[in-house]
């Protein structure tokens, strides 16, 4: 679904694996089996961004790492019209996500390749107008995220995971994310929370992720505006969603859109994946 104008190349650096969807309707019963419906589909935050880009209309290009065994991965990838810039080495890295029926997903990753991902090629950041970088990159890469970062006029930070604030640190993930002198950092209110960008004046402008219930901005002058979230029936799976919103508001804001606007749009490319496995990819 189309959600802006086409103006200017988004591109995304970090992972590109494949999910192993397990959708369970029961709580899990620990040593024996548990029926469920599995799901093999295209994954990694940064892939799936760069896909919701292009599915919105927008120019897309990704960069990051798989192995020699990823060739049907970045053919997916291509064939969604994204432009694919691939180092190679290693294995591909596997996200195993469990799924539970109300669509809340646990994910236990295997990044791989993707953890090892070298100084990137300058010709392949050529045209960039803005550049994303989830942090899931910032625990194994900075250097590499930072010098990325260097060169490109717009950056925007994803904070993806509680798990990175608490490896990382909130002071010492604050602090890489300034190096990378973000326009905007998106969260869902867990990772804001964790981060502790929720008091008082954050560093920089967040967009906070709530569900269902509207997406707070938060301004560094302490002002706050709030955009609702798209109704829809039922969520089945909310894996890639937070991918899917952020695909959506950068189609619009390289588009010209304020951030209000950009962040509608990416409620309604959010709401295009909750009824389907994984990341809608």
């Amino acid at each position: 679904m189309r959600v802006g104008l086409v103006s200017g190349l988004v591109t995304v650096v970090g992972d590109l694996v494949e999910d192993v969807v397990v959708w369970v309707d029961r709580p899990v019963a620990v040593g024996t089996d548990n029926p469920a419906v599995v799901h093999r589909s295209p994954g990694g935050s940064a892939a799936n961004v760069a896909a919701a880009v292009a599915r919105c209309g927008g120019r897309a290009r990704f960069i990051g790492r798989v192995g020699d065994d990823g060739d049907r991965l970045t053919a997916r990838l291509t064939a969604g019209g994204v432009d694919v810039r691939v180092q190679r080495g290693g294995r591909t890295g596997t996200v195993v996500v469990l799924v539970d029926g109300t669509g809340e997903r646990t994910m236990f990753p295997d990044r791989g390749a993707a953890a090892d991902l070298a100084p990137i090629d300058p010709a392949w950041l050529a045209d960039t107008a803005v550049l994303h970088v989830p942090a899931y990159g910032l625990q194994t890469a900075p250097e590499v995220l930072l010098g990325a970062a260097e060169v490109a006029p717009v950056v925007t930070v994803d904070v993806s995971a509680t798990s990175v604030v608490e490896l990382l640190g909130a002071a010492g993930l604050r602090r890489m994310i300034t190096d990378l002198r973000p326009a905007v950092v998106f969260a869902n209110h867990d990772e804001a929370t964790a981060l502790g960008v929720l008091d008082g004046r954050p560093p920089w402008t967040v967009v906070v992720k709530r569900g269902a219930a509207p997406a707070w901005i938060l301004h560094p002058d302490g002002t706050r505006d709030e955009v609702p979230a798209v109704a829809i029936a039922g969520v089945r799976d909310t894996t890639g969603a937070g991918d899917a919103f952020a695909g959506g508001f950068l189609t619009a804001f390289v588009a010209g859109a304020d951030l209000r606007d950009a962040c509608h749009a990416g409620h309604v490319a959010a709401a295009q994946v909750l009824a389907v496995a994984g990341a809608g990819r």
